[in-house]
């Protein structure tokens, strides 16, 4: 820490979202710092699987979050090769196209309200047969009947990214420091302040609040903000080239998907799990991951199990994120994410980093992509 340095921007939370702003503002020449409890990425960052995916993703009473969405992979590939330049590492952008799959009459009719609503809607997709999937996806199971093909759902090395991240935000001269819990926020509309755990005061023009599902635990926010964690348990396994076990596109199941990346890993995720604090992995999250993924590509029962994990997803009472100035003088919320947090991570960094800069100008404005998401929405304060 350096005490003498006046900052401008505090930012709560390390992960994707919280690195992303950090980078954003260092670059624009305001004085950041950033406080992580853990490890900076080690939350629901890490436990992603990296998917790029509004288009499969879209939701039938979620237009503005697809919209956001859209928009912010629009931006992705030239905020990956941003990145790349500022970190000098790769972040393992893949346009890769992903598949939708139905693996029994059920899920294909299920599979068929989702193509015509995404038709509806303009969503670039196509409807295959089970023979057509295979075609592009050769390991896919000849049981499956159907399938959605969207050219324009991509992915992306979420760990590497936020490893990148730290590396440009430090580079772009921000200040982050891990193993640094904030215990409390102080309110002040001019210099609002946060305490850390030792008690040390940190006092800035704006505090951002981007600690995931820890967000609603800081102290001296009244309201909280309306974030929960959702439990998800996922694995990865080894894929074999030399033996025919690798697939190449991201496939979506009714109960499990199968992301391939560079590594040689195939990420197979995730349950959904709300109201479980815990973070075991249990005998049945594995169990029903894996059997949604053999039922809709057989050859996973082949591969090595490498890795086990457990991250908690966190989400607001819309499932929509909180993004934008809270209901409290001088703090800015860019949390509760959900499913979507490396999705809208450019998007995030830039639009929320905008928002920051027409508060230190003074400004009451409002970038209109941000409507939606306003913390406001929840907040019964005037």
């Amino acid at each position: 820490m350096s005490p003498e340095t006046p900052f401008e921007i505090a930012i709560v939370g390390g992960g994707i979202t919280g690195l992303g702003l950090a980078w954003e503002l260092a670059e624009r020449g305001r004085r950041v710092v950033v406080f992580e409890a853990d490890r900076v990425g080690r939350g629901a960052t890490w436990a992603a699987a990296g998917m790029l995916a509004p288009s499969v993703e879209i939701g039938f009473e979620e237009l503005d979050l697809y919209a956001l969405g859209r928009e912010s992979l629009a931006r992705w590939p030239a905020f990956a090769r941003r990145l790349e330049a500022a970190s000098g590492a790769d972040v393992g952008y893949r346009d890769d196209p992903t598949l939708v799959v139905a693996d029994d009459r059920d899920s294909t009719a299920a599979l068929r309200r989702l193509f015509a609503f995404q038709r509806e809607h303009g969503v670039p997709v196509e409807w295959l047969s089970g023979d057509e999937a295979r075609e592009v996806e050769p390991l896919l199971s000849p049981r499956l009947p159907a399938a959605i093909f969207s050219p324009t759902d991509h992915q992306v090395d979420h760990r590497a990214v936020v490893q990148a991240l730290l590396v440009a935000a430090r580079g772009a001269g921000a200040e982050v420091h891990e193993h640094t819990a904030v215990s409390h926020v102080e309110l002040d509309a001019e210099a609002p302040a946060v305490v850390i755990a030792d008690g040390s005061r940190v006092a800035a023009r704006v505090v951002v609040v981007a600690a995931g599902v820890w967000s609603a635990g800081l102290d001296g926010l009244d309201p909280a903000p309306p974030v929960r964690g959702v439990k998800g348990q996922a694995l990865a396994l080894r894929l074999d080239p030399e033996r025919g076990l690798d697939p190449h596109h991201v496939v979506r199941g009714p109960d499990a998907y199968l992301v391939p990346k560079a590594d040689g890993r195939l990420v197979v995720g995730a349950t959904s799990e709300d109201g479980v604090a815990d973070s075991r992995v249990t005998a049945g999250g594995l169990y029903r991951l894996l059997e949604g993924a053999v039922e809709i590509m057989p050859a996973v029962e082949e591969m090595e199990l490498v890795e086990t994990w457990v991250g908690h997803r966190p989400a607001s009472r819309d499932h929509a994120p909180l993004l934008g100035r809270s209901p409290h003088p001088g703090v800015v919320y860019a949390t509760g994410h959900y499913r979507h947090g490396v999705l809208l991570a450019p998007v995030t960094a830039e639009e929320v980093g905008a928002e920051v800069e027409r508060m230190l100008a003074g400004s009451p404005e409002t970038a209109p992509i941000l409507g939606p998401f306003s913390p406001l929405r929840f907040s019964t304060l005037p």
